[in-house]
């Protein structure tokens, strides 16, 4: 409930507009001399003060008011005040209102208009409190990404721009992370992020794609094998974990691994020790593990094809990527990333890229680029040369890649979804530039604010290069 400070040495004054307030669904405070005001306020929190001006019996000049308005603003600078007296010096309403003041009012006053004024400049004062909180949090994440290497990953979404964020901070312990999303989204790249932001960044990173690797070999791979130990196994061979000692072992697609090795992992993660084929001579290592995978691991538990137990060991921190069509903020720059500084792009090219669903992902939209810089007949890539239909409210024109440098989109703090061992941490809410609008949202907006596309862009908690994306997208004119 919000509350509201009214200032005045009547009375009857103080009841009538603490009444109507309070009908009104707002808690009211109530005192009758600036000294008292200022106490309330560094006891109380206030999100609006309605004051008077003249405070001493025939008193007009307005000074007293003027004082108490310049002692609440040096208290709380953005705090919204409503001035309100019988006698309209307006002089003094001039200076205070370009100092600050939020609105000026003569007694009596219209109910209505006083309602809308006080509904109005709260409802703006706390958009204005979080986007101030938006820029902390932003600026925070600059200085903490300015010293980070981000192995050239590119990106202009708020989605990957917090993936980005968690992996970031996870570099930082040594506890194992699990990244799921689906294939060709990036995991390898979050890996890649948190070991070389890691204190065994200097240390070695092994990637196995256990995906890849046929079954009778993959605890050879893993874990080395003896000379004889199977057949073709000439000479001894070191496994990966004797490999990675040290350093990060990076197991992609890991419900790709046969229970036989399950098992042996699980001993590796819980003691550090762990036999090569045809050897009993056990052997000890120390490695962080991180794994990747696109499989519902709670499904092949449920089924056998998982041991739940490893699944818990691996999956001490989850990080969740989220496919490409739920990052299209990260269509434009990796555009302009693959097919190179040399081409521009039409405008039904950018719409046709920003409106096809790309279920291979990154993968998928590498492999369209690479094809069109090869059958493009001209500078200016069309749709076609990426193999896409024409897109749905598309014209012409071209924007140069040029422009699509990698961006960090504003966010507020929605976080991916991260699981601990024990409990689920809740994700957070945000307007940033990953939420979803929907044509009809973005007419609404447009309407209310009059084609002002800052105030659209703010309204819809996104910034305006998003919007006119999100414009070019559905077909509306700027």
């Amino acid at each position: 409930m919000d509350t509201i400070l009214i200032v005045d040495d009547n009375h009857a004054i103080c009841q009538a507009l603490g009444l109507m307030l309070e009908i009104n669904g707002y808690q009211v405070l109530t005192c009758h001399t600036p000294e008292d005001a200022l106490s309330l306020m560094a006891t109380q929190d206030v999100d609006l003060v309605i004051q008077d001006m003249n405070f001493t019996r025939d008193t007009t000049s307005g000074e007293e008011g003027r004082q108490l308005f310049y002692a609440l603003r040096e208290r709380q600078q953005d705090l919204p005040i409503i001035l309100m007296t019988a006698w309209t010096q307006l002089e003094t309403a001039v200076e205070l209102v370009k100092a600050g003041a939020a609105d000026y009012m003569g007694k009596p006053w219209d109910d209505a208009k006083l309602l809308n004024s006080i509904t109005n400049l709260i409802a703006l004062h706390k958009l204005a409190r979080a986007n101030q909180q938006l820029e902390r949090v932003n600026s925070q994440r600059q200085v903490a990404i300015a010293d980070a290497d981000l192995c050239g990953i590119v990106f202009g979404s708020g989605a990957m721009q917090r993936c980005i964020d968690l992996a970031l901070q996870l570099a930082r312990s040594d506890v194992s992370v699990l990244i799921t999303g689906p294939n060709g989204a990036g995991k390898d790249k979050l890996a890649d992020i948190i070991h070389a932001n890691s204190p065994l960044k200097n240390k070695p990173f092994i990637k196995v794609n256990v995906g890849a690797l046929p079954m009778e070999l993959l605890e050879a791979e893993l874990f080395g094998a003896e000379a004889g130990a199977f057949t073709g196994a000439n000479k001894a061979r070191i496994g990966r974990f004797e490999a990675a000692d040290g350093g990060t072992l990076f197991l992609d697609e890991i419900g790709n691994l046969p229970l036989s090795g399950q098992v042996k992992l699980l001993r590796v993660l819980q003691t550090g020790e762990f036999e090569r084929l045809g050897s009993h001579k056990t052997l000890k290592v120390k490695v962080r593990v991180i794994s990747a995978t696109n499989a519902d691991l709670a499904q092949d538990i449920a089924e056998g094809r998982f041991r739940e137990d490893l699944f818990y060991r691996l999956n001490v921190i989850e990080l969740a990527l989220p496919p490409l069509n739920q990052r299209i903020d990260d269509i434009l720059p990796l555009v302009k990333y693959f097919v190179g500084e040399g081409f521009s792009l039409s405008k039904p090219a950018q719409q046709a890229l920003l409106q096809h669903r790309w279920p291979g992902n990154v993968r998928e939209l590498e492999n369209a680029c690479k094809r069109a810089a090869l059958l493009a007949q001209s500078r200016v890539l069309t749709e076609a040369d990426f193999g896409l239909p024409p897109a749905h409210g598309s014209h012409s024109g071209a924007i140069n890649t040029t422009t699509f440098g990698r961006t960090l989109s504003a966010i507020t703090p929605i976080e991916p979804q991260v699981k601990s061992l024990h409990h689920d941490v809740p994700a957070q809410s945000d307007s940033s530039d990953a939420m979803d609008v929907s044509r009809e949202q973005i007419e609404m907006a447009l309407r209310q604010h009059k084609g002002v596309i800052a105030r659209v862009a703010k309204s819809l908690g996104l910034s305006r290069q998003a919007l006119y994306r999100r414009m070019d997208k559905f077909g509306l004119e700027k």
